[in-house]
């Protein structure tokens, strides 16, 4: 019942989205926030975000570029970060073009037009092909970013890259440093830990001093101090570097045996409208001025 009912609601989005953007986005931001944005004057977090997914970066080149899970690379080589990037096994249109008799016993695949499109094979001699293949051509036809209104993700050619599978020195998924940029700034670090874990992937807010901040909601903490990384500070750098171009993006990282390894840029977390935090936090973080261009400051 519960899968027919997100397959009804994704379809119901969709449809609105074709409709009025605006409209479909405004009903997302009150299912999940609990109130209507203000995207005339918007004041909080979330309500800057929506208003940057709807009126700049639906058609933005550079942004429909850098959300592209492929095209980025090249974004990325352009900074002069190349080493950053993970190995990548190959890049194809089609299911059937991969073979698999090349690839190592562990690597990640995933399409690059969305979010969730992953899958991890820690043991090739296991891997379900069939069911890989199933699952991969589902996300291939479908047009990610419309029942959220995404808009930016539905002008990405649907690929599939395979990459080196990435692990931490015990072997387990590395933590992901999310580092939210605001006109080329890094403002906080959120770091994501246990994630894998049934579905239990907990979110600590620090900033740049490694100070905890109090934005997430208690459900989502870890309840404990996340241990400094020792190349906080080239971290940071990087994700200013990478930044520079956009009025907000986060940039997430992986920190993986010492080595920075490049995740992706996200210019619309939680599809700009995120519940994870705490109202405090959204209306602290939202006193960061934006500026869009040399006419518009958010």
């Amino acid at each position: 019942m519960k899968s027919k009912i997100i397959y009804i609601g994704k379809r119901f989005f969709e449809l609105l989205t074709k409709i009025s953007p605006n409209l479909s986005s405004r009903i997302l931001f009150f299912i999940r926030i609990k109130k209507f944005p203000n995207l005339k004057n918007p004041q909080t977090f979330n309500e800057k975000a929506t208003w940057l997914k709807l009126n700049k970066y639906a058609n933005d080149e550079l942004v429909i570029k850098c959300a592209d899970k492929y095209r980025v690379r090249e974004y990325i080589e352009s900074k002069g970060y190349a080493s950053i990037l993970n190995e990548l096994y190959g890049v194809y249109d089609n299911f059937n073009d991969i073979d698999f008799s090349k690839l190592p016993q562990k690597f990640a695949l995933k399409c690059n037009h969305g979010c969730a499109y992953n899958l991890i094979c820690e043991d090739k001699s296991s891997f379900d092909i069939k069911n890989a293949e199933k699952k991969v051509n589902s996300w291939l036809k479908e047009k990610y970013g419309c029942a959220t209104t995404e808009l930016h993700y539905t002008k990405i050619k649907p690929k599939i890259i395979i990459e080196k599978y990435l692990c931490d020195k015990k072997g387990e998924m590395p933590t992901d440093y999310k580092f939210y940029c605001f006109n080329g700034k890094v403002k906080f670090i959120v770091v994501c830990s246990e994630r894998g874990m049934h579905g239990k992937t907990k979110y600590d807010y620090y900033d740049t001093d490694w100070n905890e901040l109090p934005y997430g909601l208690s459900i989502y903490n870890s309840n404990k101090t996340c241990k400094k990384p020792k190349n906080l500070n080239e971290m940071i750098k990087i994700s200013e570097d990478l930044s520079s171009d956009f009025p907000f993006v986060r940039v997430d990282l992986y920190n993986t045996k010492e080595k920075i390894i490049f995740g992706e840029l996200t210019f619309t977390p939680a599809c700009s409208c995120d519940h994870t935090i705490t109202k405090e936090a959204d209306a602290i973080i939202g006193k960061i001025k934006i500026k869009v261009d040399d006419d518009k400051i958010l």
